[in-house]
């Protein structure tokens, strides 16, 4: 069988960091392509990796017969409009996390997916990886029991990544906190519980440490120095509560906080026993035996879930599986934050 022809749009750092290399893992594809509006950006990908066409102009991508998937690696604000374009030239379609800034987009992305018929998945990574499936499969056999309750902590010190760039400049990003991290962990919540339905959402997001830019303190910044007269109007923390057809969720989430200490889990509470999945790897189970508290930590290897993440939208652009990051699924997610935004704004709880 021929190898799959791929195009890479957006040569970036998520790019470079985890899509490419792992194409170039999987024996059964090709990049035919490397696209990105910055030339030299592009052509530094065809050097390093020695294949493929630098182009600036995506729609040479897509114009191409023999490209039969790409990865959408642009920053948020071009989510909605290349992955449609592509969709559109009947290309399948891996685009990076948050599905797009808005819900509104997000379920444009969706409509034109049904109408294509056409692959298209979004970038939530962590559904490929080791930690979040065996506490999948722990929830899904019943051991927690009845799941009433999940809390959500994704907090750090003084995060802000490129403070008055790209990241803080709601019209590319689409939002702040919520969008860069939160997606990530309410993505691993909604996945864990299978996928439960949102119905009511009360949130709070603030703009509050990084809005004075110049006198911004930090330790450290990824992915790059701040930009003194650049742009800062997303949220740089978020809290809230919201009802969903299985268990509650509270969630606090900050890239910046003055508080110094990082905490990245979520906590499925059950009336059996309950978790908690570190973000970063790993989880803890307690539950009770024999009128005795117990504390289980087990070991095993954390597969990569980039190259897992490629490997299955290869094999589904072949057999036409559904994965559990199709937009389908991903576009709860994106009405759940869309709800908390619009909760924020109005001062009032959201019903769905």
């Amino acid at each position: 069988m021929d190898k799959i022809k791929v195009g890479i749009i957006g040569c970036g750092g998520i790019a470079n960091g985890a899509h490419i290399p792992s194409y170039m893992n999987n024996p059964t594809c090709e990049i035919k392509y490397f696209c990105d509006l910055i030339p030299e950006r592009a052509q530094a990908a065809v050097e390093k990796y020695g294949c493929g066409k630098a182009v600036t102009d995506y729609f040479e991508v897509l114009n191409d017969p023999e490209i039969e998937c790409v990865s959408v690696c642009t920053h948020t604000n071009n989510h909605t409009r290349v992955s449609i374009d592509a969709l559109r030239a009947g290309k399948h379609v891996l685009s990076e996390k948050p599905t797009a800034r808005t819900y509104a987009e997000a379920l444009e992305m969706q409509k034109v997916q049904h109408e294509t018929g056409k692959t298209l998945n979004i970038g939530v990574v962590n559904r490929f990886r080791t930690t979040p499936n065996k506490v999948k499969e722990i929830i899904d056999a019943g051991e927690l029991g009845n799941i009433y309750h999940v809390y959500v902590s994704f907090r750090a010190h003084r995060s802000i990544p490129g403070i008055g760039g790209d990241f803080t400049t709601k019209a590319v990003a689409g939002g702040g906190a919520l969008l860069d991290w939160g997606v990530h962990f309410f993505d691993l919540v909604m996945y864990c519980l299978g996928d439960p339905q949102p119905r009511t959402v009360s949130g709070k997001a603030f703009s509050v440490l990084g809005v004075d830019i110049p006198n911004y303190v930090f330790k450290s910044m990824y992915p790059r120095k701040p930009k003194l007269d650049g742009i800062y109007d997303v949220d740089d923390s978020v809290t809230g509560f919201i009802r969903t057809d299985g268990p509650t969720i509270t969630f606090n989430g900050a890239w910046a906080q003055n508080i110094g200490v990082e905490e990245m889990f979520i906590d499925f509470l059950g009336d059996k026993a309950g978790i908690r999945l570190n973000y970063y790897g790993g989880y803890t189970l307690y539950s009770t035996a024999h009128k005795t508290l117990i504390e289980v930590k087990p070991t095993f290897e954390e597969e990569n879930g980039f190259q897992n993440e490629i490997d299955a939208f290869l094999r589904c652009v072949r057999s036409g599986e559904k994965l559990a990051s199709h937009i389908d699924t991903a576009i709860i997610t994106a009405k759940m934050m869309q709800a908390i935004y619009d909760s924020s704004e109005s001062g009032r709880e959201i019903v769905l």
